[in-house]
């Protein structure tokens, strides 16, 4: 992958806080939903409900799709980011604890929260994507790049 284009895609996830992620149900119908995410590099953290209908798809097929956007209003503006990438629940414990480190930076309320995010209270998913579809309208209309992980 060029540096610029990677530049550019860390650039977009670090600008923003929520993705679209979609999962595949068990009657084969997707499942899109709003979550937060902190990154690390091209690796994506999003902490969930255990008992969220997303982790129980994933434990069916960890095959996923997400989408990180903003609303524009002038089209010729619009910037984003598509995903196919596999999404995992962290169960290494200095795993975990890098990964809550990263999204308290992105998020300080996480810290001042009643609760602290521990594998008991919550499913951290870890996504990793395999196939990046960079959006940039800048460049033309529809302008898109498709890069391989």
């Amino acid at each position: 992958m060029e540096e610029k284009v990677k530049n550019f895609i860390l650039e977009l996830m670090g600008e923003h806080n929520i993705m679209t992620l979609a999962t595949i149900r068990e009657d084969g119908y997707p499942q899109a939903t709003t979550v937060a995410y902190a990154n690390d590099g091209l690796t994506i953290y999003a902490v969930v409900s255990p008992d969220s209908q997303k982790v129980h798809n994933i434990k069916k097929c960890n095959k996923v799709s997400l989408t990180i956007d903003r609303d524009y209003e002038d089209w010729n503006q619009i910037k984003g980011l598509s995903m196919g990438a596999i999404a995992e629940i962290v169960t290494d414990p200095d795993e975990f604890e890098r990964a809550i480190a990263i999204l308290e930076n992105k998020f300080p309320q996480i810290a001042s929260m009643s609760w602290h995010p521990t594998a008991e209270t919550v499913a951290l998913l870890k996504i990793t994507p395999k196939v990046i579809s960079v959006l940039n309208y800048a460049l033309g209309f529809g302008h898109t790049d498709l890069i391989e992980v």
